[in-house]
């Protein structure tokens, strides 16, 4: 017989890949949308289809959804709680994209760690750079070239997973750099039960194979989800605090999947050899 706390981890992991799906037939959407725009362009359009161009202009800033996208649920605001976390410092996005995968450089028998200096405070994390290499090496590479630096964490789950999601230069979750990384260290040990547990640091992805871009989950509490996303770092207790501050602000919805209500935003990330 399946238990009450089992029946309700398999209620939530069909939540999460259904979530999944919808975000994959969001990018196809984009892209179907985006081709739509490039046949046009040139051409003098009237009518409900000059209304429509219009319409994917706004919505999508005129540029190409990511593969590495990742939808953000929207809903109408709630009263949020107190913001926790102090005003961004100064600069803006940068708008970069690559069209492949940076070269190795990391050196994979070394330690690394990743440093997000936030509005909230620091986040700390040891980053599993023989276990996932390509992922370690490109977040190398990006925070290297200031990818991350001003971007919002966009993303607060609070009920069935619990994580807060980064990584997206647009906040809004259908973001990314332009490649894909190959899904690495799906086996890790910590993995047990189909359970990501608090502490973690993982790729999000489309919710097909090897779509991981530039966001990321940091889990905040155990999150029952399956071995689809490679673990790549574990966070330290000082960024535990930091992340637990972040959770107990809320999110913007009320139902459990929106925006922070903290104001979360990435002032700088370093990677550096230990």
């Amino acid at each position: 017989m399946v238990s009450q706390e089992q029946r309700r981890r398999q209620l939530a992991r069909e939540k999460f890949l259904r979530q999944q799906q919808r975000r994959t037939e969001a990018r196809r959407k984009g892209r179907l949308r985006n081709s739509v725009i490039a046949s046009v362009l040139g051409v003098v359009v009237i009518g409900s289809v000059a209304l429509y161009t219009t319409g994917v202009l706004k919505d999508d800033d005129g540029k190409k959804t990511d593969a590495s996208a990742q939808v953000t649920p929207s809903a109408p605001p709630t009263s949020k709680a107190p913001d926790p976390c102090a005003k961004p410092a100064a600069g803006s996005v940068k708008k970069l994209s690559w069209k492949k995968e940076p070269a190795m450089t990391v050196d994979t028998s070394a330690d690394y760690t990743l440093k997000l200096a936030t509005t909230c405070g620091d986040i700390g994390i040891a980053l599993k750079t023989s276990a996932a290499p390509h992922t370690v090496n490109s977040f190398d590479f990006l925070a290297g070239q200031g990818y991350f630096d001003h971007t919002k964490c966009h993303r607060l789950t609070t009920k069935d997973i619990y994580v807060l999601q980064c990584g997206d230069p647009q906040g809004t979750g259908s973001g990314g750099p332009g490649y894909t990384l190959p899904d690495e260290n799906l086996e890790d040990k910590s993995l047990k039960n189909n359970t990501y547990p608090a502490g973690t640091v993982a790729m999000a992805n489309t919710g097909q194979k090897h779509t991981g871009g530039s966001q990321f989950f940091l889990v905040y509490k155990d999150s029952p989800l399956p071995p689809s996303y490679t673990p790549f770092g574990t966070i330290d207790a000082a960024g535990m605090k930091v992340l637990n501050k972040i959770a107990a602000a809320g999110e913007n919805t009320g139902g459990g999947d929106g925006a922070p209500n903290a104001t979360v935003v990435i002032d700088k990330a370093t990677v550096a050899k230990s």
